[in-house]
């Protein structure tokens, strides 16, 4: 494969990159599963317009997000720091920014280097420095870490508050219904889910039984704010207008986008021209709706011939759930669909299922088209687009990310020899074996509702996934040896950044 006006960045083994800075567009999905999209093998459900990037890209059969949950992936992709080295863990919708401003990140470094940069659609990275005022400046945020602008789900759709946030200020706000936000005790006289459950229009278990906005009762109570609040059947709508008004405006620069779709996270309220788009209910039908919100994208950067100079990044924060939490039918009419396809496990857990999601790279001309079983994690974005701008990566930032522009390009199927993943405890891969450490503490006891298997046990687990991909053989007893060094190794990684 030829690429035109590419050149070659010292010190790298054959490396080619653009002359011309490409503008980046990561479409990160949420919860998607590997087995979730026709690609990837999907007959209920159909993602022309992602597999369209997949036939004209390159697909990856070993994709990792860094965790099997939404904050520790989405921490580690936009610091390429692996989470659990900042104690990073799923957040209430009232935390403060996790994010040090002061660090180096992924948007921070493309700005840097000339991109302009945006964060659209869920973020759950905590904003502030307490608890956030939400009837003021709402900072440090996604601003304050890189992105030159902002709107955003401040932690996810089924958490207070249950409004949008354009830069530092909550969108459509009013001070005469000011908005207060408690996840420890009920505050104002909204109804709530557990002394309503008339008033739902889908039934939720006790976590998700707090204020009930559209008709949903939502993690945590809130009070104020009403007419600030969203709809959950508009965020198709809103969040990719948003989306492609930056696309547009930022024609003639090189730009980054972060694209973080609420699909297809709980709570599953499609718009209404989706509905009934599958046979699997809301979250067939949530699928189906997401990958139009990627033609959506495709379709804005063709209008404006953007296309050539664009690379595109598919994937997801975490493996698939189906009941998580409310009664919308997810698990009785998923039929023959396997979400997390072959493997073991979904979002939540230590097993492959948990961080092994969709991984797809386009880029005309630039990528070459294909499958590959490269090992990548997410945390690899940092140092990778680092090499692909030209851009210069601080000593003490991204200590965890490795440069595998040429894997990501197609330039090479080797990828990662070894990596770290967390689940409530920590795995390690080292080619094609797995390591899973014992767990210690006790997970939270919403857990044990998620009908998942989790893989936190009292003792190790081993599996060589090149013979047993669904991980349904513990080796550990048997090959003793092996495992110990797995649990060194484990052990030496955390100790020892990638990176130094």
């Amino acid at each position: 494969m030829t690429l035109c006006g590419l050149a070659i960045i010292a010190g790298t083994s054959a490396q080619k990159i653009a002359q011309r800075r490409p503008n980046i567009i990561f479409i990160y999905v949420d919860d998607l599963g590997y087995g979730d999209l026709s690609c990837y093998g999907a007959t209920r459900v159909k993602t022309p317009e992602v597999d369209k990037l997949a036939a004209t890209g390159l697909l990856f059969t070993d994709g990792h997000c860094s965790a099997s949950t939404c904050t520790p992936s989405r921490f580690a992709i936009l610091t390429g720091s692996y989470a659990f080295r900042n104690n990073a863990a799923i957040l209430p919708g009232d935390a403060p920014l996790i994010i040090n401003p002061k660090q180096q990140t992924l948007p921070g470094m493309l700005h840097k280097s000339g991109y302009v940069t945006a964060a659209i659609g869920k973020w759950h990275l905590g904003l502030g420095t307490g608890h956030p005022n939400w009837n003021d400046t709402l900072a440090p945020g996604p601003n304050e870490v890189g992105f030159d602008y902002s709107f955003i789900i401040p932690a996810t759709p089924d958490r207070v508050p249950t409004v949008f946030v354009e830069d530092h200020h909550v969108v459509k706000s009013s001070k005469q219904d000011p908005i207060a936000v408690n996840y420890d005790r009920r505050i104002g006289n909204d109804p709530i889910g557990l002394q309503h459950p008339e008033m739902l229009k889908m039934p939720a278990d006790s976590q998700h039984s707090g204020t009930i906005v559209n008709g949903v009762s939502r993690i945590g109570f809130m009070k104020g704010g009403h007419s600030a609040y969203w709809k959950d059947d508009d965020f198709s709508t809103v969040l990719t207008t948003k989306a492609l008004h930056f696309i547009e405006g930022n024609r003639n620069k090189p730009f980054f986008l972060y694209f973080a779709l609420p699909n297809i996270h709980v709570p599953r309220m499609p718009n209404h021209r989706f509905v009934g788009a599958t046979p699997m209910g809301p979250r067939g039908d949530a699928i189906a709706e997401m990958d139009w919100i990627t033609g959506q994208v495709m379709q804005q950067l063709r209008r404006l011939k953007l296309t050539d100079n664009t690379l595109i990044i598919f994937s997801s924060d975490n493996g698939p759930v189906i009941d998580d939490g409310y009664g919308d039918k997810a698990e009785a009419l998923l039929g023959s669909h396997q979400p997390a396809g072959p493997y073991k496990g979904g979002k939540y857990s230590a097993y492959e299922g948990g961080t092994r999601v969709p991984l797809i790279v386009n880029w005309p001309g630039k990528v070459k088209r294909g499958v590959s079983k490269a090992l990548i994690s997410q945390v690899d974005l940092f140092r990778s687009l680092a090499a692909l701008t030209h851009s210069q990566v601080e000593q003490t930032a991204a200590p965890d990310s490795k440069n595998l522009i040429n894997a990501l390009l197609g330039q090479t199927q080797q990828g990662r020899n070894e990596m770290v993943e967390e689940a409530f405890t920590l795995c390690y891969r080292q080619n094609n074996w797995k390591y899973i450490a014992p767990a210690t503490g006790k997970p939270p006891g919403w857990l044990a509702n998620k009908k998942v298997p989790t893989g936190l046990q009292a003792e190790p687990q081993l599996y060589d996934l090149k013979t047993d991909p669904a991980e349904q053989h513990n080796l550990a007893g048997s090959m003793a040896a092996k495992t110990a060094q797995m649990a060194g190794a484990l052990k030496h990684a955390i100790a020892n950044p990638t990176v130094k």
